[in-house]
């Protein structure tokens, strides 16, 4: 059971070398680990920074995205109603065109109509006064086919004739 329990001069010897290795690491060792660890806690910490900066600058860059989309949003919006206000205009113009032209049309084909129907009447008249002529002329000879009757009305012509002056 040697083997189990250590002698004094082992126990001694083993202090003084952890003790020796101790001290060389306090005082050589600890700092370089120390300033590799605050080394690494810089490298991280500028990471950190650099990643929060890209992280802002992300969002300023979606927020400005967000901008442009909802002032193009804005913009075909007002493209939209300027266009529907246009074809509305455009529609009333030819409505109104359209109107205008059939009102001409309908003032020509009514001065047409009444041109027509008065040279109709004109021509009616024509007719009926060339019947009357007709009719009156076969009259007269009927009755002025005796003398008497022609003396009769050249004298009832001439008595007008005398009371008119």
């Amino acid at each position: 059971m040697e083997l189990f329990t250590p002698d004094f001069g082992l126990i001694f010897w083993m202090f003084v070398s952890f003790a020796i290795l101790f001290v060389i690491l306090w005082r050589w060792g600890w700092p370089a680990i120390m300033k590799g660890v605050s080394d690494r806690a810089d490298l991280i910490d500028k990471g950190v920074e650099y990643a929060q900066s890209a992280k802002e600058q992300l969002d300023h860059a979606r927020e400005e995205a967000d901008k442009y989309i909802a002032k193009a949003r804005r913009q075909q919006a007002d493209m939209l109603r300027e266009a529907d206000r246009m074809k509305t205009q455009i529609i009333d113009e030819a409505r109104s065109a359209a109107q205008n032209e059939a009102k001409k049309v309908m003032d020509n084909a009514k001065l047409t109509i009444e041109q027509e129907r008065k040279a109709a009447q004109e021509q009616f008249r024509n007719e009926v006064s060339t019947f009357a002529l007709d009719i009156a002329q076969k009259v007269v000879r009927n009755q002025l086919k005796e003398e008497k009757a022609q003396e009769k009305l050249v004298n009832s012509l001439l008595d007008e004739i005398e009371k008119q002056n």
